[in-house]
């Protein structure tokens, strides 16, 4: 729970299969886009996104808590790599 010391973030997380894993949705969304016209599409990868609102005392601990929570949940190690952006929330935004 946050106390009132913590700040707003959002963390903006994507989730990739690594290279050496085989990705038949981005082959098939691939051979789509080739279907419509688009021949220069060499690969997709295809993977998931996840914007995360959370609370903490400093951007160092937002970035501690989100590299936690990808490695216990979002991603698979074994075959995923992930990389983020947390950003700190302006008051406006939390007015909205």
């Amino acid at each position: 729970m946050a106390d009132s010391s913590s700040k707003a973030f959002l963390a903006k997380v994507h989730v990739l299969l690594k290279p050496v894993v085989n990705d038949p949705p981005g082959q098939a969304i691939q051979g789509g886009l080739r279907q419509l016209g688009y021949t220069g599409v060499t690969q997709v990868r295809a993977g998931k996104y996840f914007e995360i609102s959370l609370e903490a005392p400093s951007q160092a601990d937002a970035e501690r808590q989100t590299t936690e929570m990808c490695r216990k949940l979002l991603a698979n190690p074994v075959i995923e790599d992930f990389r983020f952006v947390v950003e700190e929330q302006s008051a406006l935004t939390d007015a909205v």
